[in-house]
């Protein structure tokens, strides 16, 4: 019951924040314009649920507040995504927003960005190129995820992470705080070689990656399943329970509504998710950019827009919070 009582707790006081928060834009909002601004925004790629809902945000909410979204998907090739930061800065908008990538290939060409004048903000990367980057607290989501299979572990057993993108800012993060929690729970060990999550086929790759692991090692070997995003995580899930492992659970981050669902099924081996709000997201990042561009030099280095840890006890409750029905 205990379980229960906290975990409801966390969850109202995360409906509660982002009331709060959505209360305190509503208000703000009228004071807040890009009329006559013409805004840059590229991304990665928009496959992914939150990547696509991230962009949406930005680019809905540029247009709400009157200003043109000059938006670029960079369909997971960094040569393009960097082929249209340049067009961006030839174009000279009034401003920048870019997402995620990989950090030490993207720094050069957002460098640049400022070298030419034009203000930059980010959503999930960590740049010292930019002005304010827009994201969850990864650190906290990451320990959050760490304690949670550690708990369900009970401190014991062996696990199974992918750790295929430790480029991009925010997967570093999380895996690191995974490090930092097992550092003091040496009786859980990490599977030697890492698995390597892929993009494209993300699903597909992850499945006939555990399906093949799990030929290889026996029930009572492997307990739990470690991803730093949650599209591996689906085809993990997949392949346990077509394996019929019910022991191994699975565990990752963002919350796309097919994986909360699947974290809701009692029957799934997924345990849980840390969900994040990635729309909310990119409309925050554009109102940063909207204060800055009326003068406002007062914003924080990062802003983070808070997630909320799903679990089998508390995901029908989170689907609500979240604005989410099962796989939508």
């Amino acid at each position: 019951m205990k379980k229960h009582r906290l975990a409801g707790l966390f969850l109202a006081s995360a409906s509660l924040f982002l009331s709060h928060s959505l209360i305190a834009n509503a208000e703000e909002a009228p004071a807040l314009s890009l009329a006559g601004k013409r805004i840059g925004i590229t991304v990665a790629g928009t496959d992914h649920y939150w990547d696509l809902k991230a962009y949406q945000g930005q680019v809905d909410e540029v247009k709400r507040l009157g200003g043109t979204p000059i938006a670029l998907d960079g369909g997971r090739k960094e040569s393009q995504q960097i082929a249209q930061i340049q067009t961006l800065i030839a174009q000279k908008p009034d401003a920048i927003i870019e997402t995620l990538g990989t950090a030490s290939v993207l720094e050069p060409w957002l460098k640049k960005i400022r070298d030419a004048g034009i203000p930059l903000f980010t959503v999930d990367t960590a740049s010292p190129s930019s002005i304010n980057v827009t994201t969850s607290d990864n650190f906290y989501i990451g320990e959050q995820l760490a304690l949670k299979l550690v708990n369900d572990l009970r401190g014991e057993g062996n696990i199974l992470v992918f750790n295929g993108f430790y480029g991009v800012p925010v997967v570093a993060m999380r895996y690191d705080q995974l490090k930092a929690v097992l550092k003091w729970y040496p009786k859980i060990k990490i599977i030697q070689p890492e698995l390597r999550d892929v993009i494209p086929n993300t699903v597909q790759d992850a499945y006939a990656q555990i399906s093949q692991l799990l030929n290889k090692y026996p029930k009572g070997s492997v307990q739990a399943i470690w991803a730093a995003w949650d599209v591996p995580q689906i085809g993990a899930t997949q392949a346990v329970d077509a394996a019929g492992r019910n022991e191994i659970k699975t565990y990752a981050v963002d919350g796309s509504p097919d994986v909360v669902s699947l974290v809701k099924d009692p029957k799934s081996s997924a345990a849980a998710v840390v969900a994040q709000q990635p729309y909310v997201i990119g409309q925050t990042a554009v109102q940063n950019v909207a204060k800055y561009l009326a003068g406002d030099r007062s914003l924080p280095p990062a802003t983070y827009v808070p997630a909320i840890l799903v679990t089998k006890d508390n995901a029908a409750e989170a689907q609500k919070t979240l604005g989410q029905t099962d796989g939508k």
